[in-house]
């Protein structure tokens, strides 16, 4: 996720160097035969390049509050994980007791809750299609990685072993029916969630509406230099770089954010999250080491 301040103007104009290059050389070359070759007839009426920019800009705008809907429904979500996380593990230190095994009850609290901050993890990674093995493997025992391991979706294991332990914990007489159901209602919320996140990941944009945008945006590029050229003189070329330039920025944000999930720094940062819940957690099972939260290094975190 990008900060509110310090971006570099470098990764700005980075994602469109290549468009403005282009866009710079045949606004030259425009010029160049307009002058040097003394054709007056190859402009046009400067209303036909702004009826069609305006249309475009309709249809930015469409997209890109298209696109920024996904990525914020993806932080919405994240957010729906933290809370859910802080309730499972509060239920699980709160109602799951048994005075004559207080050595065993604590040590299955703390399984479930380490389990929990692994699953974090496990999903972050997952969704950017990174292994979320090496992730995971402090937080869980052997038996369990090896358990996970044998799943595609590593979090779907992990939640697995959650209702299992709930399950053993009924039978045990740790939580009583009641207990159990709560407990079991924060699972089906955090596995909701996890299904909420698969969608947008597998959900692809339209693919035809991306493309015609490109297309008429491309088409408006290229009639805009016959509508300034007599308006503009020698000022064309500037003037053609830098409106071009704001309709490729927009595109290229509205292209960023619809895929919050790509391991870029317009993704919601999902991994930053996972540690402020592990901080979280930690604390509240009292543990002496407690991971500090972490400063971003550059202009985004992840």
């Amino acid at each position: 996720m990008l900060l509110k301040k310090n971006i570099p103007i470098k990764y700005v104009f980075g994602k469109i160097k290549y468009e403005v290059l282009l866009v710079t050389v045949y606004g030259l070359a425009i010029e160049i035969v307009y002058k040097n070759f003394e054709i007056t007839n190859i402009s046009i009426n400067m209303t036909v390049p702004t009826v069609l920019g305006t249309i475009i800009s309709l249809l930015l705008a469409f997209r890109s509050n298209q696109a920024y809907d996904r990525w914020w429904e993806a932080r919405i979500i994240w957010g729906s994980i933290v809370n859910d996380s802080r309730t499972l593990a509060r239920q699980v230190l709160s109602l799951m007791d048994d005075p004559y095994q207080p050595e065993n009850i604590k040590a299955f609290k703390h399984r479930i809750i380490n389990r929990q901050i692994a699953w974090c993890y496990a999903l972050g990674n997952g969704l950017r299609k990174n292994d979320p093995m090496p992730s995971i493997e402090k937080f869980v025992s052997e038996d369990e990685y090896e358990y996970v391991g044998s799943y595609d979706n590593k979090h779907l294991g992990l939640v697995q072993l959650h209702a299992r332990d709930l399950n053993n914990a009924h039978k045990q007489g740790w939580v009583n029916s009641y207990q159990q159901i709560e407990i079991d209602n924060t699972l089906t919320r955090l596995t909701d969630a996890m299904g909420k996140c698969e969608r947008i990941k597998n959900t692809v944009f339209p693919a035809t509406y991306s493309l015609y945008i490109h297309l008429a945006l491309h088409f408006f590029i290229v009639l805009l230099p016959f509508g300034m050229v007599d308006l503009f003189g020698f000022l064309m070329v500037p003037v053609l770089v830098v409106i071009t330039a704001c309709f490729f920025l927009i595109e290229k944000m509205a292209i960023h954010l619809q895929d919050p999930f790509e391991n870029k720094p317009t993704d919601t940062p999902v991994l930053t999250i996972s540690g402020n819940i592990e901080r979280d957690l930690k604390q509240m099972m009292n543990e002496k080491y407690v991971p500090k939260a972490l400063e971003p290094a550059t202009f985004y975190i992840l």
